[in-house]
């Protein structure tokens, strides 16, 4: 009886089913469970396994890119980790040992950056926030406890997750009110400072977040507001964007123009009637312009960006469990924590 290969996909949704554990954690421990059933016998198989693990985890995710800021770093980890294991089993369990460790600790990491963040909110704070980040909702919940704030939550199309961010927000008694994502600026004057989560923090000290951020960020630079990002050391990736486009997560789907059935954008009048063209076909029913002129959310949603990049000129501060850092001592801590 042969035994069911081991599938990281599978292991990493499962793992992400807990509402506690983001992205970069999933995956980190997703390849700790890969680990624990390869029949690996040397390094340098366990390490192609990990690596071929992550790439099967990057092909099934349409925004891979907190996912890989996960798996680059434990891969890193395990290929520079120093050992005095007398054998590669012993070896093995010492790192299976080390990524649960870490991923224990790191979960303790949101209530480091709320610590960090409480000093710059002030009491009575009007506080603008962005989508859904685990961090961010941690760290009002904590200011919440010891100063008056009230949030306003951007809707946050196409996923609309700023409504789950005021959800919780209302329920544990904050005052907030969602804001349709055009209405940004409008509101920006009434607010004191914008606080965002993150999908990563890349080489530049550039933000990758829910789309939407860098408009925010852009505005509040414009009106002279601070704007926080909020990011666990584990999403720091080694990614150098130039522009929106250089993303992973861009393709030539997105923002794409489109013309209703029938029709081509070098001959939109092809199918009029001409002299001496042929007729209908018989029991065919030609196509009903209006409806090919509807346009659903779903359509919108797919030809639209899930995330977006932020400059790093448009961000005050990174607060992360490693501290309170410029865009530029991201740089410098990503430079030195990938140096070995």
């Amino acid at each position: 009886m042969t035994s069911t290969p081991f599938d990281v996909c599978s292991a990493y949704e499962h793992i992400l089913e807990d509402e506690n554990i983001s992205t970069p954690l999933a995956s980190i421990l997703a390849l700790v469970e890969l680990m624990e059933n390869s029949a690996a016998g040397t390094m340098f198989e366990l390490v192609k396994e990990l690596k071929d693990g992550a790439e099967a985890l990057k092909r099934q995710s349409s925004n891979s890119i907190s996912l890989s800021a996960g798996t680059e770093l434990f891969i890193e980890f395990v290929t520079l980790f120093p050992h005095d294991a007398s054998s590669f089993l012993e070896l093995k369990s010492e790192l299976i040992r080390q990524g649960h460790n870490y991923v224990t600790e790191a979960l303790s990491y949101r209530q480091k950056i709320a610590d960090l963040a409480f000093d710059f909110i002030k009491d009575g704070s009007i506080i603008l926030t962005h989508s859904y980040s685990r961090v961010v909702m941690q760290t009002l919940l904590w200011a919440h406890k010891r100063k008056r704030i009230s949030v306003f939550v951007t809707e946050a199309r196409p996923r609309g997750l700023g409504i789950k961010t005021a959800e919780k927000l209302t329920a544990a008694g904050i005052p907030s009110t969602v804001i349709l994502d055009s209405a940004v600026a409008y509101t920006m004057n009434m607010v004191d400072l914008v606080l965002v989560g993150s999908e990563a923090v890349v080489e530049s000290g550039g933000l990758v977040n829910a789309v939407g951020s860098n408009q925010i960020a852009i505005i509040a630079k414009a009106m002279n507001k601070p704007f926080y990002a909020l990011a666990e050391s584990y999403k720091f990736h080694r990614l150098f964007p130039l522009s929106q486009y250089d993303l992973p997560t861009h393709n030539s789907q997105l923002l794409s123009f489109s013309l209703p059935q029938g029709r081509t954008h070098r001959n939109s009048t092809a199918s009029r009637a001409r002299p001496g063209s042929n007729p209908p076909v018989a029991g065919i029913r030609p196509s009903d312009p209006a409806e090919d002129r509807k346009i659903t959310q779903e359509q919108i949603a797919r030809n639209n960006p899930d995330v977006d990049y932020t400059r790093p000129d448009l961000i005050s501060l990174v607060f992360s469990d490693v501290g309170s850092l410029t865009p530029e001592g991201v740089s410098q801590y990503l430079v030195g924590m990938f140096a070995g």
